[in-house]
């Protein structure tokens, strides 16, 4: 795992410099050969751009960005499709203009650096993507409290700081990421998708600041992996189907999150998820499903097994009246959560609010929900708080703690009736 750096790395000294004798050798290309400066203020985006033009015309090509080098570069889309095998190779540390006053006007604000139509490509290296977000986070990003109790609804004019879009056989491994001023990876239309040995940070209050968010995107692994921040760890949405994640240590933040799913009645379809083998510390949740009322389709063969929880506030949640304002009106219309299995679940939970919590639609009620080894105990004092059921149906395969008698036996009537082409 890479150890981040807190602060910028000075650029070495020319007698330091390994890189004097700048070369192409071996289809290795150092964006400093293109007039990249590496000094932290700078702008190094036509350089890069350049880099990229040139490097990913090379078979097995890699772009190099040098240890001990501070790159400034602006909101980019780096275009492929490339020869394959490309490498972008990042040793150093990569940065935005630092907050929103330093960003041009004439850029977009919703990404910093796209990568789009690539295939069979390694996004990788032991350095430092910087997402200077501090500033950002002042935005009124979320819905947020006006005058007289009212709620404003707040403009999210803040960049996701890597973003994949309509790619494939991508590799993302090794590289510190931290403080984006949203999203710190994003990937929409993706498919084949590996994430290795990523270290992701951002402070616990930072908003929006998800660590990984996946949405119509199909197999995909997860692995290895260290995420705190503001926001979900990870956070799968719409379209996600075949996703494995491993050996995740996350915390704090905001678990482990299907959804939201349904939001301005939409249909959403996510199956065959599965989270296993992971740690969640001092979390707002464990492992959830959201969704809003009034959105339509299904989320089902979903697996969470061998997972620790330290300390955290909602370790099981199944949310189907989620919402962000207190505005939210009843909804006949709700996405069909089915096939939902818990197991090996132990920790700690915060005793302000119920361990497990399974709310579900009035009209079409979560179905053949499963728990088996399920052991949660307050982190302090020994109130043990009831699990909490709402239409939900399904059964326990062993005892749990503390005991669950609230799920409703059978299946749902008339429900796969309701769901029927939703998915």
């Amino acid at each position: 795992m890479p150890q981040l750096s807190l602060s910028p790395t000075p650029a070495p000294s020319p007698d330091e410099n390994p890189y004097n004798n700048i070369t192409t050798m071996g289809g290795v290309f150092d964006v400093r050969i293109f007039g990249a400066v590496g000094d932290g203020v700078t702008d190094d985006t036509e350089a890069f751009n350049t880099a990229w033009d040139t490097a990913c015309q090379v078979e097995s090509g890699v772009l190099l960005v040098p240890y001990g080098y501070l790159f400034m570069i602006q909101s980019t889309i780096f275009t492929g499709p490339c020869q394959g095998g490309f490498v972008f190779q990042v040793d150093g540390t990569l940065m935005p203009p630092d907050g929103p006053d330093s960003w041009p006007q004439n850029i977009s604000r919703h990404q910093w650096l796209v990568f789009y139509r690539v295939n069979e490509m390694s996004l990788q290296g032991g350095g430092l993507i910087d997402g200077r977000g501090e500033q950002w986070w002042d935005l009124p990003c979320k819905p947020h409290k006006g005058i007289n109790g009212t709620t404003l609804p707040g403009p999210c004019d803040s960049p996701i700081a890597i973003r994949f879009f309509m790619s494939s056989n991508l590799i993302v491994q090794g590289l510190g990421i931290k403080n984006s001023p949203q999203f710190h990876f994003r990937f929409d239309n993706c498919k084949n998708v590996h994430i290795e040995s990523m270290h992701i940070t951002a402070p616990a209050l930072s908003p929006n600041t998800d660590g990984i968010h996946i949405e119509n995107t199909n197999n995909v692994e997860i692995y290895n992996s260290v995420i705190s921040n503001g926001d979900d760890c990870v956070s799968i949405g719409s379209g996600c189907y075949d996703v494995d994640i491993r050996n995740i240590t996350c915390g704090p933040g905001h678990g482990i999150s299907i959804g939201s799913l349904g939001n301005h009645n939409s249909r959403a379809c996510v199956s065959n998820v599965t989270v296993r083998d992971s740690v969640i510390k001092q979390s707002e949740n464990g492992v959830r499903i959201k969704t809003w009322q009034g959105g339509y389709g299904a989320v089902s063969g979903v697996t969470f097994d061998s997972i620790h929880m330290d300390n955290v506030k909602n370790p099981i949640i199944i949310d189907q009246f989620y919402c962000l304002t207190k505005t939210c009106t009843n909804n006949t219309s709700a996405v069909l959560v089915s096939d939902i299995q818990y197991s090996n679940i132990k920790g700690t939970y915060d005793i302000r609010r119920p361990p497990m919590h399974f709310g579900c639609s009035d009209a079409v009620p979560c179905a053949n929900v499963t728990l088996s080894d399920v052991e949660l105990l307050p982190a302090e004092g020994d109130l043990e708080l009831d699990p909490f059921c709402w239409n939900a149906y399904g059964q326990l395969k062993t005892l749990t703690i503390p005991p669950v008698s609230c799920l409703l036996e059978g299946i749902p009537p008339s429900l796969f009736q309701k769901a029927i082409g939703y998915c």
